[in-house]
């Protein structure tokens, strides 16, 4: 089987793709969302480009925390942030927003969650990947298949908490 570096999921939300978009960007809420990350630790409110954060991970009993810098940030439209591992580059996560909405009275927003693994061809990528596995359990080639269901388990959790409002 070849190894899969990038992995993306979909989900239809009944909601204008504002509201979608500024549950996700709440950094604060992304242990709500997410069944791996638990806490997040964001200094200030305004999340921008170039904004750092700390992710805090949890897969059964291992926990690790990852630093994160935000890539893109535009209402309604993107939401992506970069991920590293004692300074190594290892994931891009991001998220799309569209409106899919036949009609003005009913407004429906296509929530894309994607991923792409980093760990290649760069210095440090083999290093980082060994960690991964002592840290979180799960060896790089499969590091894909873990994120898709983890992806399905978040944009359900997003969707149901965006239309119940």
């Amino acid at each position: 089987m070849e190894r899969e570096w990038v992995v993306e999921e979909s989900v239809v939300v009944a909601a204008p793709a504002r509201d979608v978009y500024a549950a996700v960007a709440n950094l604060r809420r992304m242990g709500e969302w997410s069944p791996e990350v638990f806490a997040t630790w964001v200094r200030g409110r305004a999340v921008r480009p170039g904004m750092r954060f700390v992710g805090f991970n949890r897969i059964g009993w291992r926990v690790w925390f990852t630093t994160c810098q935000v890539s893109a940030a535009v209402p309604g439209e993107v939401f992506a942030f970069r991920v590293s591992s004692f300074g190594v580059p290892v994931a891009l996560w991001g998220y799309r927003f569209e409106d899919v909405a036949q009609d003005s009275s009913a407004p429906r927003t296509r929530l894309t969650e994607y991923w792409e693994d980093l760990r290649r061809d760069h210095r440090g990528a083999g290093f980082v990947s060994l960690l991964g596995k002592v840290f979180t359990g799960v060896a790089a080639e499969g590091r894909a298949e873990v994120n898709r269901k983890g992806m399905r388990a978040t944009l359900d959790r997003i969707r149901t908490a965006v239309e119940k409002g």
